[in-house]
Parts: C-alpha cells; structure tokens; sequence
C-alpha cells in the first residue's frame, strides 16, 4: 500500500519523472557537477548545467549516459536516485517499482547496466520498455490494434524509428545520430567558417534560435573564443549557413526512415502511408523538419503533441500495463 509506481525517461540529455497519477513531475538536464578530488558530488540537473564551462579544475560536470545507454556507472545510479528522492516521497516502507526508456538497439549488458543502476538507486523492481513503444503510447497511437504506426523519437543522445503494431515493435532502427550530434556539426560549421570555438550551449542556443531545415532568412550574434589568438570573439551567424550544417545528420535520419518503410510489410506500409510518420522528442521540434522528411519519403509528417513529454507520458501509460492495479 506504501509503493509507488514510476516512469522514467532517462535521456542523454535530460531525465523525466513520471510518478502515477501526478504525472510529470521533473525535467532535468541528465548532468552531475562532482569534486575530481573527492569524488563527492556538488550538484544535479539544473544546477550542475549551469556549471558546465563555468568550473575551476576541481570541478567537473559529466554525462553519465551517451547516445543513450550508460556511460558511468556510479555516476548514473547517483543521479537517479536525486531525481527520485528530490520528486517523490513515502518511501519509508516499500522501494518504488520503475518503468525505464532504453533505446531498441542496446546490447543485453547495456540493457544490464541501466537495472543495475536503478536498483543500486534504490528501486524494488525494475522493468525496462523501448523508448518507441513509449513514444507511440504517450502520443496517443492507436499501438495495440493491428494498425501500422509510424514513431521517430529525435532525442538527444539517440533517434529511434520504429513501426508499430498490436503492441509491439515489427521493424526498428536505433540511430545514434540526435540532438547532440546537431550540436556538433553547428560547432564545426562555426569553427571553420568564423574561426570561432564555441561551446555546447552556445551550440543548442543557437539551433533553437535560427536552426531550420527551410530556407528563410534570419541571424544572430554569438560570443566564443577565436581559434588563432584565444581572445573572446563575436560573431554574426545566419540561419542559411545553420541550416546547410544540420543537412548531413538530418538525412542520416531520414535515411534511416527510409530504410525502415522499405522493410517494412506491405499492409502495414498501407496504414503508414494514409496515417502519416509521427515525430517526437526535442529534435523533432526542429524548424521545418517534418516538412523535410515529407518531402523525402512522400509520407504526412505529424509533430506529437508536447514533443519533449512523450516519451516520459508514455511510461506513465505502460506502468497500467506493467504493474497491476493496486
């Protein structure tokens, strides 16, 4: 009568909790600041974000998940267990039972790792979903019928492309090419065209603010440090020359759709083809991104509903189904 029930999209670049009938309850970057010297950790989500670039030597801010799976350990189980105790309360008398995001493509010691790190967290049972099951259930898809749906998750660490029918996945593609590796290839396009080295929040600011994947014209300045002299520079950078950076990830992904509808079975192509793609995650909101992958695949694109909360409602939904009624 004590447990609680817990859904959890643990995201490369930021972590939700789900907590059953409250909903989301946390948004927070997955980001840990700690002591190099001792080990001990100084801050978690928002507040270790805001350290990152900002940390004398005995400080450092880590990522303990890359492209989408675990990449430190210790760090990750730490960082759970903040999230849940920070959102959650009264367990004094039962661990909570949790419902985790794990990309389709994780290995089985990958698929280890994140329940070990649960329950080193503090988690009496642990059941892991794939993040496209979630995705297609926290957007409202008709999954459990014998329909063919169409889900592409653009997260940060991993895009996931999945078609979905009766429950389950009948054909994916876990691409680790997402929200990072946009950031990436703007910070290469400004380093080699302005000279100009900047970070990776300079990078995502600028994504949000002139990234598109349609011509248009827009700009904006930034401030980073020049790569001959180390001095502090700025810059003005239009949106033309974001957009032509972002072209190689995006097709990588779009290619990647591609090669799912062709494998995918004939009656269910059907379904997809009159029902649209459906987007989600915080790549997906990407300017003029559903209009790229239409016109590349000849298919309706559909962005989800609150884009960057589907995966994580999505788990509030198979906990009903994980975990019976109390």
């Amino acid at each position: 009568m004590f447990s609680k029930d817990i859904g959890i999209d643990l995201g490369t670049a930021n972590t939700l909790i789900y907590v059953k009938e409250k909903g989301i309850v946390a948004r927070e970057p997955s980001i840990v600041a700690i002591n190099v010297h001792t080990l001990e950790i100084i801050a978690v989500g928002n507040q270790a974000k805001n350290m990152i670039g900002r940390t004398p030597k005995s400080i450092t801010t880590i990522r303990p998940l890359k492209d989408g799976v675990i990449s430190d350990f210790d760090i990750a189980s730490e960082m759970i267990s903040f999230f849940i105790k920070n959102n959650t309360h009264n367990f004094l008398f039962s661990r909570p039972r949790l419902v985790i995001c794990i990309p389709s493509g994780v290995t089985e010691v990958e698929r280890r790792a994140v329940e070990n790190a649960a329950q080193q967290a503090g988690a009496g049972f642990v059941v892991l979903i794939e993040e496209s099951i979630a995705a297609a259930l926290g957007a409202g898809l008709p999954a459990d019928l014998p329909i063919g749906n169409m889900i592409v998750d653009i997260g940060g660490g991993t895009s996931e492309i999945a078609v979905v029918s009766l429950g389950d996945i009948v054909i994916s593609r876990s691409l680790r090419v997402a929200g990072d590796k946009f950031d990436q290839a703007i910070i290469m396009s400004i380093k080699e065209n302005h000279n100009l080295i900047i970070g990776e929040g300079t990078a995502e600011n600028i994504k949000i603010a002139i990234g598109s994947m349609t011509p248009y014209e827009d700009e904006i300045i930034i401030k980073g440090r020049d790569f001959t002299t180390g001095l502090p520079k700025d810059t003005m950078v239009k949106s033309d020359e974001i957009r032509i950076a972002l072209q190689k990830p995006i097709l990588e992904i779009i290619n990647s759709i591609r090669e799912v509808l062709s494998q995918t079975p004939p009656e269910l192509s059907a379904d997809i083809f009159e029902r649209g793609i459906y987007i989600s995650g915080g790549g997906a909101m990407l300017k003029g991104l559903e209009d790229m992958i239409a016109n590349e695949t000849k298919i309706p694109v559909k962005l989800v509903d609150e884009p960057l909360d589907c995966v994580a409602k999505g788990t509030g939904k198979a906990l009903n189904f994980v975990f019976s009624k109390e």
